[in-house]
């Protein structure tokens, strides 16, 4: 099957040479964005249609448009990497592809090829290649996304739909170097349940996550744990992110994909790095007892979280009503860091891609 072929408008308002250069000296994380972006529209009768690179602006949407009333939404995130002879890389995008139809899927959206998902995103490249930082650790993050825009207020699937992608230059995550978070418990509210929408990459998800995020906040934690919705006891995922837990006995144990934790392309990443590495890794249940139990006897010796902004964050701590795991002056664990050092240096370059993770961008 052949991807979809996407004409080119250049913007001509397009940012010069010098006011793109002031940006990328400082980008931050979704501060900024490039002077293009990707759309194709959707229709039940024409199918995919109208593929472009078009000048980044404004949408126009009717206020009827099923999005704004229903939430019908789902997006992927992703990096475009500059290596050091200067050519443009990303990571497993088939893997975002696949994701993004599956968040479709529950989401009663239209399924996009995976291959002009990956065309979608060379294309935005390949016209905006000159914001792809050159930096240390510093990449092009991209925000691939759906919409239902069909106006229509009827409560049903939408037989409108566009796609999108955006960019935005990203600086180093951590720019005062890698350092242990400490994280909330939260008890009261669930990040999803049986059935729902845990599995998809959505809007709504990221929602209702927010308040218990300021209510890690207000106790000093960078992010916030959430258990399942069933029992309150099973660790389940962060807000953003996937968690993994190092035992003494060398086997690493992750939450099991239940259908409310979302598939990290990074977790599956990291799952094949450490069991080539000889580790036996766990998929399956943990409860927060027995993290307090193997934190309380070593058997526990590194916990971390991961995901395509942070890539791999060491967790020193976690604070609850009633009680911590952890310590407040913990360093990054040894595997943790080992681990972060092989992945990023694939990512960008400095280490042999011996499984065909990186594809090309920019010819």
């Amino acid at each position: 099957m052949t991807a979809l072929e996407f004409s080119v408008e250049k913007n001509p308002a397009a940012r010069s040479e010098t006011e793109r250069a002031e940006i990328l000296e400082n980008p931050g994380f979704g501060n900024f964005f490039t002077d293009h972006m990707v759309t194709i529209d959707w229709s039940v009768d024409a199918g995919w249609h109208n593929p472009a690179v078009v000048p980044y602006g404004p949408l126009l949407m009717d206020p009827a448009s099923s999005v704004l009333h229903y939430g019908q939404e789902i997006f992927e995130g992703l990096k475009a990497y500059r290596h050091a002879d200067g050519s443009i890389w990303t990571f497993r995008p088939e893997k975002n592809g696949e994701r993004l139809n599956r968040s479709a899927r529950r989401l009663a959206l239209p399924e996009l090829p995976v291959e002009d998902f990956v065309e979608s995103i060379r294309a935005l490249v390949r016209a905006d290649s000159d914001w792809v930082p050159a930096e240390p650790d510093t990449c092009l993050y991209l925000r691939p996304f759906m919409i239902a825009n069909e106006s229509f207020l009827g409560v049903r699937a939408a037989q409108s739909v566009r796609y999108l992608v955006i960019a935005s230059p990203a600086g180093s995550y951590f720019s005062g170097g890698v350092a242990p978070v400490k994280i909330w418990l939260s008890t009261q509210y669930s990040r999803a349940g049986r059935g729902g929408t845990g599995a998809a990459k959505c809007g709504g998800n990221y929602a209702a996550s927010l308040l218990p995020q300021q209510e890690a906040a207000a106790n000093g934690c960078a992010q916030v744990m959430f258990l399942d919705g069933e029992t309150g006891t099973r660790i389940d995922e962060l807000g953003g992110m996937n968690v993994f837990f190092v035992r003494s006995d060398k086997t690493i144990v992750t939450p099991e994909l239940t259908g409310s934790i979302l598939e990290g392309v990074t977790r599956d990443s990291i799952i094949e790095l450490a069991r080539d590495r000889g580790y036996t890794v766990e998929e399956r249940a943990i409860t927060i007892d027995e993290w307090r139990a193997g934190d309380a006897d070593g058997t526990i010796t590194e916990v971390f979280a991961c995901g395509t902004a942070a890539v791999i964050t060491p967790i020193g701590q976690l604070k609850a009503e009633g009680f911590t795991i952890g310590r407040e002056d913990a360093t990054p664990g040894e595997l943790t860091m080992s681990l972060r050092e092989e992945l990023t240096d694939i990512q960008y370059g400095r280490r042999e891609d011996t499984r065909g993770w990186l594809v090309r961008l920019d010819k």
